[in-house]
């Protein structure tokens, strides 16, 4: 009998080797590895079989040409699906997939836990000055602890922006230092931001009373760029910005000029635009920010998880189920009839 091949395309960016692991065990699945150093025609002749891609959502991680784009939907006329490698999807042009019947999942969630560990992280480290006593203690004598002193974060106020899956653990990680967590987001009730650990406020309220605000909303058109120069005086004067959630969210330039002039008093930084930020980067040169390169997501655990979870919802998917992190669930009737025309013997479930 002859098997029809699904086949996955990969290209060979960092991932877990669960994912590798769990689709060998399936005999009917053909996995692909391309190299991003290789010549783009090797890369085209699987990509033009691919039946699933499975990217890699770090926009600066991936060539342009090789995105999920109008412009490669159009060389791959038997894809059916376009799989983020991570709760984001900055390389995929959504739209443009639903337009061609292909549909799009990520792993949202699959890092949550890691994101969350993170940004209390990145609020205890701008807080009480870690990294600042860090590099000054390599560098210089002669200065007092009390230069160094900072502040608790416990019992302080924190603005979540967005209480989706890591914001969600942060809320649960907060209380654990007695924080007043309040919380801001547009797709949720008021009820379920309750029932996530928060307080739900306007995003003004949340901005005008947090000693801490953290970012932990998709970008999107309506999100990028938001937080400048008004947010950030919109702020509690000494209060500290921690961003997880991505660059381009906050305007850099802005940032600086808010910690430059005394009006926020520190910040956390996990993600840049571009990224990684230059050498120069004036916030890169300020003691009161602690930068890191996107890691938040990025633990051993945190990959692990999202590497088994996208294995199993390419499983799902091409043995004709429904996967749980559909991005773009309009697509589905097309992309059953798609898929039942590449694949007569599988029936995909409604």
């Amino acid at each position: 009998m002859t098997i029809n091949m699904k086949n996955i395309v990969r290209f060979d960016v960092w991932i877990d080797a669960a994912f590798d692991t769990r689709l060998a065990k399936e005999e009917d699945f053909s996995l692909s590895v391309n190299t991003l150093a290789a010549p783009e025609s090797s890369a085209w002749k699987t990509l033009e079989q691919a039946h699933v891609y499975h990217i890699s959502p770090a926009r600066d991680e991936l060539p342009l040409q090789w995105h999920a784009s109008e412009s490669l939907l159009r060389r791959t006329p038997k894809l059916l699906c376009v799989s983020s490698g991570g709760a984001g999807h900055d390389t995929v042009d959504v739209d443009a997939c639903t337009r061609a019947g292909v549909v799009v999942v990520n792993q949202i969630g699959g890092n949550a836990r890691s994101v969350a560990e993170m940004t209390i992280g990145l609020m205890l480290a701008v807080s009480r000055r870690i990294a600042e006593s860090d590099r000054r203690l390599r560098r210089e004598r002669g200065f007092a602890r009390e230069d160094v002193m900072g502040n608790e974060i416990s019992g302080k106020t924190l603005g979540l922006v967005g209480i989706g899956y890591a914001g969600t653990q942060v809320a649960r990680l907060a209380a654990a230092f007695d924080m007043r967590v309040q919380a801001f987001d547009p797709l949720l009730s008021p009820d379920e931001i309750r029932a996530r650990g928060a307080f739900p406020v306007t995003l003004d309220k949340l901005l005008a009373e947090s000693d801490i605000v953290s970012l932990h909303c998709p970008r999107d058109a309506s999100t990028v760029g938001a937080y400048n120069c008004d947010a950030f005086q919109k702020m509690k004067r000494g209060a500290l910005f921690i961003s997880t959630a991505r660059g381009g969210i906050h305007n850099e330039a802005d940032l600086a000029e808010a910690l430059r002039s005394g009006h926020l008093a520190g910040a956390g930084l996990d993600v840049w635009q571009p990224e990684p930020p230059a050498l120069d980067h004036p916030l890169l040169a300020m003691d009161n920010v602690v930068a890191t390169y996107h890691t938040a997501g990025v633990s051993h655990e945190g990959r692990r998880n999202v590497a088994a979870i996208a294995a199993d919802q390419i499983v799902t998917l091409l043995q004709g189920g429904r996967p749980a992190r559909l991005v773009n669930p309009e697509v589905w009737p097309v992309f059953k009839q798609r898929f039942e025309q590449l694949f007569p013997g599988v029936v995909v479930v409604q």
